[in-house]
């Protein structure tokens, strides 16, 4: 019960978008938002983005995403797991 509990917070603290303030390439303040991992979707770089910018709206300037395999190995054996990144760049509307 205890692990699951633990589990449970872990999710919940690591199942939300992330933005730093940044600079567009033409000079204006922006952000950049990202929403890498398999519990989160771009619905939820789209959410953060709109707490940013609020009623105003924002324009997606750049939007990357891939997937890829990370694979690692310890005495114990070999462990695989898939890697999801996703990001994009934003600008609030004026």
């Amino acid at each position: 019960m205890r692990v699951a509990l633990y589990l449970l917070v872990v999710v919940a603290l690591t199942a939300c978008a992330t933005a730093k303030e940044t600079y567009t390439p033409s000079g204006q303040k922006g952000y950049s938002i990202n929403c890498s991992g398999s519990a989160l979707t771009w619905g939820e770089c789209a959410q953060k983005a709109g707490e940013l910018c609020g009623a105003k709206g924002y324009t997606i300037l750049e939007r990357t995403g891939d997937q890829g395999t990370m694979v690692s190995a310890t005495q114990y054996g070999m462990f695989g797991n898939t890697v999801t990144n996703r990001s994009m760049l934003i600008q609030c509307k004026p």
